[in-house]
């Protein structure tokens, strides 16, 4: 049978559900009931969120405000990750968003940089980037849409509270059709026929149809494991890491505008600032340490008075081996989970729901749609996977869980990304991947992967004109980023937070 799908139910709220449904709300237009189920019985995982650019292409999507959005979740401005002492105790580089520099005769900026900053004729890298000028001065300015202005160059994501952003779209997507239905499910109705989803009962007996069904419901995976035993593809052997411990902090001042990632014995700490509160938590292989002793580190490199006590979470580092098997679609947790040391946990739910609706199915189901689907989640998880595995490959530290990772093999996708950047710093990426050349560049050299060499096309440019050409770039990303008001200051202006939506 075929014709269109006229039913959708998600399965689970949270982020993940509420992102899916505000962005399928359109479809009701098109005469698509879009129903969500969810129980306030069941917590979610988010603890506050940082993202990186793409979620302002979600937004604007859905036509959302920025100062609202941000009033609304207690949000402040990311212009990129900090990360400290993962090559050694005291060393600290960021991972900027945006660009550094401009390419020169069609040679690559950092190649052009790599000559002069080995002749002493160039400054630190991050002289040449404006969000790494802003975010270690905590300025932010909003970004200039035209081309002549130095703020031109800015790009921003945000850290916010993920309860309240799922509140917030949740109002956005009721407004616009979307019903949600209250209770916890006790029972997925597979048809006899073909395996597929016929309905979810919920606990008083209540029975949901749908056609198409989404997987929201979280590492459990109700649908897409419990129902239809997908299985799941492990990464632990690259990630070994696989609890965190979650814990609000009183508000840091200054606010910075960036996130920040230090490394600790067995794993990573995060710091995600907010206007309310601070986001803190402690990323560790159970393997190397015990869960009182990850409390305790956490615990004692807060920077300021906790607001509760630390919330665990146990994870395992992957990918469902299908995110659309029949007729229902796993988004979010339920889909993989990779660790948030690159904030990629919501934009991988953003780019399953893009996925979804380019592919939007009808009822006669066809395999091109699917596998397609398939195809493109798994090499954008494998993607994601290579740059964070990155960050632990290239270590200098001297624990047990950081010689295991710097000793291990990766895989080869990522390993042949090394070798060409540790030749003549060169990267190449396909235009789908995620991920700029600025972040690999940020990164590889941060970690300690230093080139051999440049791009030989640096070496037909004039040495004198250059290293003009990079003092006045780096002299107007200076000024600009000194004019900018201070992060705070701006937030309280224009997108002051307004408590719970």
């Amino acid at each position: 049978m075929s014709g269109p799908i006229r039913s959708v139910v998600i399965v689970g709220g949270g982020t993940a559900g509420w992102m899916t449904a505000s962005a399928l709300a359109r479809m009701a237009r098109a005469g698509v009931q879009i129903t969500l189920v969810e129980s306030e019985a069941i917590g979610t995982v988010g603890v506050g969120e940082a993202t990186i650019p793409p979620i302002r292409t979600f937004n604007a999507m859905l036509g959302i405000d920025e100062n609202d959005f941000l009033a609304h979740t207690q949000g402040s401005m990311k212009l990129g990750i900090e990360f400290v002492d993962w090559n050694a105790a005291g060393h600290r580089y960021l991972h900027p968003f945006g660009e550094y520099g401009f390419d020169i005769e069609a040679v690559k900026f950092h190649q052009v940089w790599r000559r002069l900053h080995a002749a002493g004729r160039a400054g630190v890298l991050d002289d040449y980037s404006l969000c790494a000028l802003a975010a270690r001065l905590n300025r932010y300015a909003a970004p200039d849409g035209n081309p002549a202005s130095p703020l031109s160059r800015l790009v921003q994501a945000y850290h916010f509270d993920a309860s309240l952003y799922a509140c917030y779209l949740r109002g956005y997507a009721e407004a616009r059709g979307v019903v949600r239905r209250e209770g916890r499910i006790t029972q997925v109705v597979l048809r006899g026929a073909d395996g597929f989803i016929e309905a979810v009962t919920l606990e008083d007996g209540t029975r949901i149809e749908g056609e198409l069904f989404v997987d929201c419901s979280g590492f459990r995976g109700l649908l897409i494991e419990e129902a239809l035993h997908t299985g799941y593809e492990e990464w632990t052997h690259w990630l070994p890491c696989d609890r965190a411990l979650a814990v609000p902090t009183v508000s840091a001042s200054p606010l910075a505008p960036y996130t920040r990632a230090t490394a600790r014995t067995a794993g990573w700490q995060w710091r995600i600032p907010l206007q309310h509160r601070t986001g803190n938590g402690h990323v560790y292989s159970s393997a190397h340490v015990s869960d009182d002793e990850a409390a305790a580190t956490l615990l004692a490199n807060l920077d300021g008075e906790p607001l509760g006590d630390p919330r665990q979470l146990r994870f395992t580092a992957g990918r469902r081996k299908l995110a659309w098997n029949r007729n229902c679609v796993a988004i979010g947790l339920s889909g993989g989970f990779l660790e948030p040391l690159e904030s990629t946990s919501i934009h991988l739910i953003q780019a399953g729901i893009s996925r979804l609706l380019a592919l939007f199915p009808d009822q006669g189901w066809g395999a091109a749609e699917r596998d397609s689907y398939n195809d493109f989640t798994r090499v954008q998880y494998e993607q994601v996977r290579d740059f964070v595995i990155l960050h632990y490959k290239a270590n200098g530290r001297d624990e047990p869980l950081w010689r295991q990772v710097r000793e291990m093999a990766v895989p080869e996708s990522l390993t042949r990304r090394i070798a060409l950047f540790r030749n003549r710093g060169r990267v190449f990426r396909r235009d789908d991947e995620l991920f700029a050349e600025t972040s690999w560049i940020a990164v590889m050299l941060g970690q300690g992967i230093t080139p051999a060499g440049w791009d030989p096309l640096a070496d037909a440019l004039d040495m004198d004109q250059l290293a003009a050409m990079l003092e006045r770039i780096r002299s107007t990303f200076h000024r600009a980023a000194e004019a900018m008001p201070d992060h705070a200051a701006y937030l309280a202006r224009h997108c002051p937070a307004r408590g719970t939506a």
